[in-house]
């Protein structure tokens, strides 16, 4: 599966910024003209939006399977992180000025097969990895660039995803638990309404 260059990663970000702002201040889907054929292609996606300059979360939501191309799946995520993210109230006109707009664009989630569960957190990377946590109709995801945020070890990173899918921290100890990674690539903007970079994990 290719990667987006930077001019795309760009594009989907702005793309993004673009279905938040139409959606918000007109109650309208924005739709894009003509795009590169990648956004053809069905990928994993999701929008976070954080509050500028104090990086609060304000919205985050996507797709962690490629069932839809990456076009639709962005503009739905990021029309879903501003009014549908049951966390937060609906993203309100007067905030689109201090939204930061995030795009992570993933690679699909493999399954972690280890024959004792306490050799996963040698299986995964901080800064590499995303974790998605399954067992029975719990699940729960957590992107690439949270443990880095939070500076959690590997342990700390799958216990966070095990509560964050509702389950017990050490969940990822059981064999019953599925435990599944990817990885993305990310862009962002500097500031609100500025300049799109790459964002790299450190």
């Amino acid at each position: 599966m290719a990667k987006l260059n930077d001019a795309e990663g760009q594009l989907a970000v702005e793309i993004a910024r673009k279905a938040v702002d139409t959606f918000v201040s007109e109650g309208e889907r924005y739709e894009p003209g003509k795009l590169p054929p990648i956004f053809k292609e069905k990928r994993g996606v999701f929008v976070t939006l954080e509050k500028h300059p104090s990086k609060e979360l304000r919205g985050c939501i996507g797709f962690p399977e490629p069932v839809a191309p990456l076009i639709d799946a962005l503009i739905d995520s990021a029309i879903s992180a501003a009014s549908r993210d049951p966390r937060f109230n609906p993203v309100g006109d007067k905030e689109l000025g201090k939204l930061v707009v995030e795009v992570s664009v993933l690679t699909p989630p493999e399954l972690i097969k280890v024959k004792d569960p306490s050799e996963l957190p040698k299986k995964i990377k901080v800064g590499r990895d995303g974790l998605i946590m399954q067992r029975g109709y719990a699940s729960g995801l957590l992107l690439p660039q949270v443990p880095v945020e939070w500076k959690w070890d590997e342990k700390e990173f799958l216990s966070q995803t095990c509560w964050k899918a509702g389950l017990p921290p050490d969940a990822w100890l059981d064999p019953k638990t599925q435990v599944y990674s990817f990885q993305g690539q990310i862009w962002c903007e500097k500031e609100a309404r500025g300049e799109v970079v790459r964002k790299e994990l450190k």
